[in-house]
């Protein structure tokens, strides 16, 4: 009997297969307490409530009772700047690393060179994230497949040497009965039902390529997305800007114009005073 291991929730024993990497959850407790994502500095976190719908991470609710709701980061665009105008993350990042530089993948000025290159890139922590969980992901498909095709393939051998084998005993017995032929009978030959192609050669559209270039279109849209609503933003800004301008603009000719004709009245009035004394004289 193989051996079983406790949930760190509920206790119960279960084979090791059966919990989660890292947690060590067993599937009900995966169900009742499941990994989310912090609604502003999008780390993952184990729910501890069963059926709770919080989204927030303990660090970040205590920081929103202390700083309140936090700002976009200057550099990396995500919601968790409690402090300034930068995250946590990217304020101790800065400290140890030096300046930010562009990622590789969503080309934002929010990755730093940590010496741990990404397939050859700097990538920021988000695309990091995200290409090394799509990329376990692929993996654990290619494995399933090769073992299903492994297993498949078996199957097919089986299946194809029970006949030759069956067909090798009955002519091995024939010779051994007819006590002494004319010469040393062939052998009969299996036929060898291993697959010819390799899993190079195998084109799968689960693939971890597939599915790195896909989650690369994304995150580049997403990225896109994000620069256009920047530029919407300074759009808006900038009309806002020209109207308060435009408004200013109005106010001070209208003082202009006010004055001017205040002016012209005083000058009229003095005008006709001084010819009225004039005349008198």
């Amino acid at each position: 009997m193989s051996a079983l291991y406790a949930c760190t929730k509920c206790h119960t024993r279960h084979p090791f297969d059966d919990l989660s990497q890292g947690q060590q959850l067993c599937k009900e407790c995966r169900g009742n307490y499941p990994v989310v994502k912090c609604t502003y500095c999008r780390t993952e976190f184990q729910q501890e409530v069963k059926g709770s719908t919080e989204t927030i991470c303990k660090k970040c609710a205590q920081m929103v009772k202390s700083h309140g709701k936090p700002s976009a980061c200057e550099f990396c665009n995500i919601i968790a700047a409690f402090i300034g105008n930068k995250c946590a993350r990217c304020t101790n990042s800065a400290k140890k690393y030096g300046a930010p530089k562009q990622c590789a993948q969503c080309k934002q000025t929010c990755a730093f060179d940590r010496k741990e290159q990404v397939d050859g890139k700097v990538l920021c922590w988000l695309c990091t994230l995200s290409y090394k969980r799509v990329l376990a992901k692929a993996q654990k498909q290619d494995n399933f497949s090769f073992v299903d095709r492994k297993k498949e393939g078996a199957a097919s051998s089986r299946e194809k040497s029970a006949p030759n084998q069956k067909a090798h005993r009955n002519n091995k017995s024939r010779l051994e009965g007819g006590g002494g032929g004319g010469g040393t009978p062939k052998k009969a030959r299996l036929e060898s039902t291993i697959p010819t192609s390799s899993m190079d050669a195998f084109i799968d559209p689960n693939s971890s390529e597939h599915l790195i270039a896909t989650t690369q279109l994304k995150e580049q849209i997403a990225a896109l997305k994000r620069q256009m609503d920047l530029q919407k933003k300074d759009l808006l800004e900038k009309d806002k800007k020209i109207t308060e301008l435009k408004a200013q603009n109005y106010e001070v000719e209208k003082d202009m114009r006010n004055k001017i004709s205040s002016l012209q009245k005083t000058y009229t009035r003095q005008l006709q005073e001084l010819q009225v004394g004039g005349a008198a004289a």
